[in-house]
């Protein structure tokens, strides 16, 4: 089960930006980007949030109805200025997991759906066959983990490994108890890769 921004593909920085930039445009106020104070650090979860500390004006289901199409369009123009970048070897370790039928693959995402295949499109990921669950099915990120699992092994009886790279997912992976592989240098865990170079490691590290 991966992780999409940071985990997947470099687009974790002009991301944050899209999305502060569509909030901004739609409210007229900046959302303060303390992500770690949010209690669900997913695009939804993140609207709740700033619904409740800056902007009690609006609902959930308004304000997500007008910031999403602009945060689409932000996504859509900076990919077609600069594509998307794959975290080193994560299109081939992606690709020999899908191809292996000792594994079922998935995609938790606390993005939005349409944003998430935007950015792997553009990245040169083939998002036809990916199981993806996001902040279209849920706002806290251990529901949309619970969903992925469930759309990939409807019996929950697999053992799961999740790769992220942000402390939130370490947090929802000890609530779950799923084996985590952090990606990337932003979060310290005993199971930690710079990226996906060494398929040989990588492979090792699957429950």
């Amino acid at each position: 089960m991966f992780d999409i921004d940071g985990t997947l593909i470099q687009s974790y920085e002009f991301d944050e930006k899209c999305f502060m930039d569509a909030v901004h445009e739609v409210t007229g106020i900046a959302i303060k980007n303390d992500w770690e104070t949010y209690p669900h650090v997913t695009d939804r979860g993140v609207l709740q949030t700033f619904i409740e500390r800056q902007v009690p004006q609006y609902s959930l289901e308004e304000l997500e109805n007008r910031v999403k199409p602009v945060f689409i369009q932000n996504i859509e123009q900076t990919i077609k200025e600069s594509p998307a970048i794959e975290v080193k070897g994560a299109k081939r370790f992606l690709l020999h997991v899908l191809n292996n039928n000792d594994y079922i693959v998935s995609v938790a995402t606390g993005g939005w759906g349409e944003t998430a295949r935007l950015k792997l499109q553009s990245a040169g990921f083939d998002t036809d066959n990916l199981i993806i669950a996001s902040s279209n099915d849920h706002h806290a990120r251990i529901e949309i983990m619970a969903i992925a699992q469930a759309k990939a092994d409807p019996s929950k009886g697999l053992p799961i490994t999740y790769f992220g790279d942000a402390m939130w997912d370490v947090k929802a992976c000890k609530t779950l108890g799923v084996n985590l592989v952090i990606v990337g240098e932003r979060v310290q865990h005993h199971q930690r890769i710079s990226d996906y170079s060494s398929l040989e490691t990588v492979l090792g590290l699957l429950s």
